[in-house]
């Protein structure tokens, strides 16, 4: 309902409509355009009105309106006008707003730093696993049993809703499952081979594959834009590469397979699309394809590397440590995890373009504490190589969502 004050001048023979003006002798009393019909015809008409007013007070105390006692005033014959005052907004009005906006800028930056924080431990901890245990496919099934276990302990408690889901949208997200497991295993068999710097510094080629596969399989073509951000990735990668204290072949190419599966992930998302009004959110998408993962993997790491994840082997016939390397193993995979799931959440929030430009600076972040934290032998040229790629990075996740402006005949 809108409100308007009105100052009632005691004499009025013949008003007309004028401009409005502010008159500082008279106190406006605040009344409700539609309290009162007749109010409400006052404020609605543009057209010439009359009135007489005989001069004297009002005692307004009991009127039905509750409106406050009010005395006439004296008036010149200049002022002799219907006045208007609009009502001055309290400054604390905006304040409830300005707080929302700001705990949800600070709940924002509190997922940003926890994702960089969960994927830098992930890292870290990999590593030092893989090291000792050279076994990627037993490590990358742990690591989703562990988010296995942690979906179905979120589902069971109600921390998040339990979705229904029909053996449409299973067919669906098989293939996703699929090229997800795939991705994860192939990163994990690169940062077994290679420094975790140099394997994020392949991965940065990851817009290299987004754009080869989109113009593939969707017909989405890049624009001069996107093409010129490419080459400072490829360039960076190669100069890197070349200069790479710990390069071998097969952490390479693990890490472009590792690119190629996830960037194929995007693309069938795209393609085989779930109606929209049986799509599932970021996280209960994640969560399908963590436990579809765990089933996929299963049979394959026993095939392929057998069962040697039981303490008994790990104590006599690696002979290691195995309360070392179990915590470990259990908390890169416990990273693994809440770093793709606080992902999502953050997706959910902004928009791809700012996710993406995140997802560079968390390279950044990645590479540089693997560095520090492993000392890893950093060339002046594999630094600037690795300095070129990541601003190249930066630039596609700027430029990708310009379009070409359409030729005009």
């Amino acid at each position: 309902m809108q409100s308007a004050a009105f100052g009632l001048s005691p004499t009025l023979p013949s008003l007309k409509p004028r401009c409005l003006l502010t008159s500082p002798r008279c106190s406006p009393i605040r009344v409700s355009c539609s309290s009162s019909p007749k109010l409400r015809d006052l404020c609605a008409s543009n057209n010439a009105v009359s009135a007489d007013f005989t001069r004297r007070s009002w005692n307004l105390s009991s009127s039905p309106l509750g409106l406050r006692p009010w005395a006439s005033v004296p008036i010149s014959a200049r002022d002799e006008h219907f006045e208007t005052k609009a009502t001055a907004v309290p400054e604390s009005a905006g304040e409830g707003e300005k707080s929302g906006s700001l705990g949800k800028t600070l709940q924002l930056g509190l997922l940003f730093g926890l994702w960089y924080l969960f994927n830098i431990y992930f890292n870290i901890y990999n590593k030092q696993v893989l090291k000792v245990y050279p076994f990627p496919i037993t490590v990358t099934m742990i690591q989703f049993a562990v988010g296995t276990v942690l979906v179905t302990f979120m589902w069971t408690l109600n921390l998040y809703k339990r979705p229904k889901v029909s053996g449409t949208q299973l067919a669906a997200i098989l293939p996703l499952a699929l090229v997800h497991t795939l991705g994860n295993l192939f990163t994990n068999m690169s940062l077994g081979k290679v420094a975790v710097s140099f394997t994020h510094t392949i991965k940065a080629t990851e817009p290299f594959f987004s754009v080869l596969l989109s113009s593939m399989f969707l017909g989405e073509f890049p624009t001069p834009w996107v093409v010129a951000s490419l080459l400072p990735i490829v360039g960076g990668v190669a100069l890197a590469s070349a200069t790479e204290a710990s390069f071998n072949w097969a952490g390479f190419f693990s890490a472009m397979a590792s690119n190629l599966m996830n960037q194929s992930r995007n693309v069938l998302s795209k393609k085989f699309m779930i109606k929209k009004e049986e799509s599932l959110d970021n996280i209960t998408l994640f969560s399908i394809i963590t436990i579809m993962s765990l089933i996929l993997i299963v049979p394959v790491a026993i095939f392929m590397e057998g069962v040697k994840f039981t303490p008994a082997y790990l104590q006599s016939a690696a002979g290691l440590n195995v309360k070392q390397v179990c915590t470990r193993a259990l908390l890169a995979a416990l990273c693994f995890h809440a770093y793709q799931q606080v992902s999502y959440m953050i997706l959910q929030r902004v928009s791809p373009v700012t996710h993406s430009v995140g997802n560079c600076v968390k390279r950044v972040v990645v590479i540089v504490s693997s560095v520090i934290f492993f000392s890893s032998p950093v060339s002046p040229i594999n630094s600037l190589g690795t300095g070129m790629a990541l601003a190249g990075v930066f630039l596609y996740s700027r430029v990708k969502g310009i379009k070409s402006k359409p030729k005009t005949a």
